[in-house]
């Protein structure tokens, strides 16, 4: 019998590496990996076109696509997951040593529904008292998902040819979250600091007293596949599962990573994260994960309202049958 061919749009990483080479294979499924995208791409194809059956996307999009009725569900696979505290970023003569300085001022983010970005404005105002509308939010591109920006939420395109990061290096703009490390600050640009210098120690602390290491991606799967195939679902999350034990045990090898203290890493991040950082599934840390961002989602009027998680994601859950990393 032929198997179900399915297009499987993700990042590089080493968590699906297996899946990629052939080394795990998906029961019953053809699994075509197109892993050559960046993430921006890969969610504009998907929001955009719906170009593949199965999409690691933005978690922020995704519920933005299921609000506005699109016809997709998840399964519980987060293949990309961050700390954001070390990606909010200053103009060193700002003035700005704490982050309700920002209050009212203007604050560059590449585009507003990036999922660092979600999660960040979210943190800065739950927990360091910066209500994201006091705020005016500078974007130098277009939005993936397109939506219409609550009336009392600033937003400012940047002028054509301009670059954010050197807008805030020369003080035009005096704070920037961004996905990715600005490239000016990559080239050692002292005028542009870090809002947390010890953003690592920071990170750790909210770690170990909010117990979120957050999911920026889900990987979605399109509604008519699992409604013609019901246990695709389940199919595919026992197969990333089994790609991502294969990875835990070669980057835990010392001889698999040029890094001379890997394996000093390796006992570091388990003993702070515990022995599987990136857990799939809807377990009680990821309920409270996902729950977190949707809400982060509705107060940023990205989304109308909240939704129970079980009716975003297919059920997957074995049960006492297992399937799970363990068993393998």
């Amino acid at each position: 019998m032929a198997r179900l061919k399915l297009t499987v749009a993700c990042g590089d990483y080493e968590i699906v590496r297996a899946l990629a080479d052939g080394r795990v294979e998906a029961d019953g499924i053809e699994l075509v990996m197109l892993t050559g995208m960046g993430s921006r791409e890969r969610h504009w194809r998907m929001a955009r076109k719906a170009e593949f059956d199965v999409c690691e996307i933005n978690i922020g999009g995704y519920f933005m696509g299921r609000d506005r009725g699109e016809a997709l569900t998840a399964i519980p696979v987060f293949l990309h997951r961050r700390f954001r505290h070390g990606f909010v970023f200053v103009n060193a003569n700002a003035g700005i040593r704490a982050p309700n300085n920002l209050i009212g001022k203007k604050i560059g983010g590449t585009n507003f529904q990036p999922a660092s970005n979600i999660w960040m404005r979210g943190i800065l105002e739950e927990y360091y008292g910066l209500p994201h509308r006091q705020c005016v939010w500078v974007v130098e591109r277009s939005e993936d998902v397109e939506f219409t920006p609550p009336k009392d939420l600033r937003m400012e395109m940047i002028a054509p040819g301009k670059r954010l990061d050197v807008m805030l290096a020369e003080g035009e703009i005096p704070a920037m979250l961004s996905p990715e490390i600005p490239r000016l600050f990559l080239d050692g640009d002292k005028r542009i600091v870090r809002l947390f210098p010890n953003y690592r120690d920071v990170e750790i602390e909210f770690f170990r007293k909010i117990g979120i290491f957050p999911i920026m991606h889900v990987t979605a799967i399109k509604q008519e596949i699992v409604d013609k195939y019901p246990w695709v679902a389940t199919n595919l999350v026992k197969a990333f599962e089994q790609a991502k034990a294969l990875a835990y045990r070669h980057i835990a090898n010392p001889r698999s990573v040029p890094l001379a203290w890997i394996r000093t890493f390796w006992e570091e991040q388990e003993e702070i994260l515990g022995p599987n950082p990136w857990a799939y599934g809807l377990g009680a840390a990821n309920r409270k994960n996902l729950e977190t961002v949707q809400r982060y989602c509705h107060q940023q009027g990205l989304i109308g309202r909240t939704v129970p998680l079980d009716d975003l994601f297919a059920d997957t859950d074995l049960g006492d049958a297992g399937g799970g990393a363990e068993n393998i």
